[in-house]
């Protein structure tokens, strides 16, 4: 495959750190960006390919990150979208700030790195965006309502794009994990563990439940269907969910 240039968001750890070295391992020009400079550069140096450390908020303007990549490599033809959190309570307990958060970091950001990418790449002929979505884009789980309405949000947003670009070059595609086993997710259990007096490895398994194939989902799957993204020209506009089989869609 041709060598691109491409930006991970949300690349410091987890589920981005893998994406960024599965596409490092490929050959690809890589440039990570996350909040977090310190872990961010640590990453970055543990690749194998060229790459660019750009510290930056994802709910900020995009405008420098892009920048900074266009100046040491040219146009992004790669963009995968995967800064997200999500907040846990029920929707009466939420605040519109936690509300107005979620919306900010897991629909607003995408859609604004998006139409930063999008003109250069059709120029080109050529690009690929890839979302990091959640099962929660298919469906809906208690306690996590903000979350939810953004995750769906960003899956309509996904489908609308590929619509419009389909005769570009450029695909535009989400990725639906299950419960993964990253940092985030320990973080989670952890919150949930203090709220509820559960023990963290009664939640933990009760995660691991929600899957069919009874474990949770690794970071390496969820890099398996971005690369299926990145390779293929002809899958666009779709939602893939990696979960061991428990939402079929």
């Amino acid at each position: 495959m041709t060598k691109r240039n491409c930006l991970v968001t949300g690349a410091s750890k987890g589920m981005g750190a893998v994406i960024a070295a599965r596409l490092s391992a490929a050959g690809h020009h890589v440039a990570l960006t996350a909040r977090s400079a310190d872990q961010l550069r640590s990453t970055a140096a543990d690749l194998p390919g060229p790459t660019l450390a750009i510290p930056a908020d994802v709910t900020a303007s995009p405008d420098p990150v892009f920048a900074q990549v266009e100046n040491e490599w040219g146009p992004v033809d790669v963009l995968v979208l995967n800064a997200g959190a999500a907040v846990a309570k029920p929707l009466t307990q939420l605040t519109d700030d936690e509300w107005q958060g979620q919306l900010d970091l897991n629909l607003t950001a995408p859609f604004r790195y998006m139409r930063r990418a999008i003109p250069a790449m059709v120029s080109q002929g050529w690009g690929r965006i890839v979302v990091i979505a959640s099962i929660a884009a298919k469906r809906g789980e208690p306690n996590v309502s903000a979350y939810t309405a953004s995750k769906h949000g960003v899956l309509g947003l996904v489908r609308s794009a590929a619509s419009e670009l389909a005769r570009t070059g450029v695909t535009v595609n989400a990725v639906c994990p299950g419960y993964v086993d990253t940092p985030m997710t320990d973080t989670n259990v952890t919150l949930l563990a203090e709220r509820s007096g559960r023990s963290e490895a009664d939640i933990r398994r009760a995660l691991e439940r929600k899957h069919p194939i009874d474990r949770l989902i690794t970071a390496d799957e969820v890099a398996d269907a971005v690369d299926l993204c990145v390779l293929s020209a002809a899958i666009t506009g779709q939602g893939i969910v990696v979960d061991g089989g428990a939402v079929q869609s």
